[in-house]
């Protein structure tokens, strides 16, 4: 059995993915299990919950319980790690429980980044229920943004775009605004009425303001159809991204460079031609040179490529790993017995 070298986990806001690789980039285990956001559930809630997909790793991995620490390295790419103070809670919590004899820790969004490009540098840009950007120089500098939505000044993401189109929606419906597709699309989507019912009944609470995040996909349809309010606020998304990744670009230093600009989250997956090509064109138009690229495999990915890049692992481990720690790998979360945490 191949000694566990690297435990590498991707935790988003809607799902967590664990994988146990070996040096040699061979996938030991692999599952994938709830959110275990550290916002939602609490520091140590959340390092709970991220032992029992560790553990179901293990178990998944074959092997019998074993001696901590279970790797070299722990890498983890966690959602809300948007702050040194954030770094500090969970990486402690994490230290404490000895998975690994070294823990290294980034947003998330450092996983797409290294998922969709073969550098261990360049730009990484998630657009989900929020947005993220990060960046990293070829001589290791890091540029991150807090991410803490309005209150630093961000604007993007499924909450945002689904917000955004009840509001243009509504004032297009009682005549303050430009009329739009959107009046019907959204009571539709809740089998209401009428938009001003929706904002109603998410006011009252009894539709959860979250599930705006679900409306979504139906303004990108309506821009797709011509609707002049959903195409503008698609190109609100688009300018967002680019700004956020033009900014990162600038502050590294990359202008000159063949600057990997990798695009994730639900968002940024869409087959869109016209919004992909607006992000591209407004990324070349700061650095000539950039490649702008879409992350295709799960981000345990780049956690695990973060791992054999902190061990040294010939180019062979990543074309191992990328072969085989795929979607179809990753299996549902099987629960840990008390007596193995």
């Amino acid at each position: 059995m191949t000694a566990t070298a690297i435990l590498a986990v991707d935790g988003g806001n809607s799902k967590t993915d664990v994988a146990l690789v070996g040096a040699d980039g061979a996938v030991l285990g692999a599952v994938r299990g709830p959110s275990a956001s550290h916002h939602r559930l609490g520091v140590e809630a959340a390092a709970e919950a991220l032992g029992e997909l560790v553990e179901a790793a293990r178990h998944d991995a074959g092997t019998g319980p074993t001696p901590r620490p279970l790797a070299q390295v722990g890498v983890w790419c966690l959602a809300g790690l948007d702050l040194p103070a954030d770094d500090q809670a969970m990486g402690s919590a994490l230290a404490a429980r000895r998975w690994a004899a070294e823990d290294v820790l980034h947003n998330d969004v450092f996983a797409v980044m290294r998922t969709g490009s073969e550098r261990a540098w360049g730009i990484g840009v998630v657009v989900g229920s929020g947005m993220n950007c990060a960046g990293v120089g070829p001589d290791g500098t890091e540029v991150r943004f807090p991410a803490l939505g309005e209150l630093s000044g961000d604007w993007g993401g499924g909450r945002d775009i689904g917000i955004a189109a009840v509001g243009a929606a509504l004032r297009g419906e009682d005549g303050r605004g430009r009329r739009t597709a959107l009046e019907r699309l959204v009571p539709g989507h809740f089998g209401l009425p009428s938009v001003l019912a929706v904002v109603e009944a998410v006011h009252l609470g009894r539709i959860a303001e979250g599930r705006v995040v679900e409306l979504c996909p139906l303004v990108f349809t309506a821009a797709e159809a011509g609707d002049d309010v959903a195409v503008a606020l698609v190109a609100r998304q688009a300018d967002e991204v680019v700004t956020m990744a033009g900014t990162a670009i600038r502050r590294l230093g990359l202008t000159g460079a063949e600057v990997d600009v990798v695009l994730g989250g639900g968002v940024l997956r869409r087959d869109d031609p016209a919004f992909l090509e607006r992000i591209r064109g407004g990324i070349v138009g700061v650095a000539s040179a950039a490649r702008v690229r879409q992350a295709t495999g799960p981000p345990v990915v780049g956690a695990a490529l973060l791992g054999l890049d902190r061990l040294g692992a010939p180019p062979t481990a990543a074309e191992r790993l990328r072969a085989t720690l795929t979607d179809d790998r990753l299996r549902p979360r099987r629960r840990a017995t008390a007596s193995t945490l």
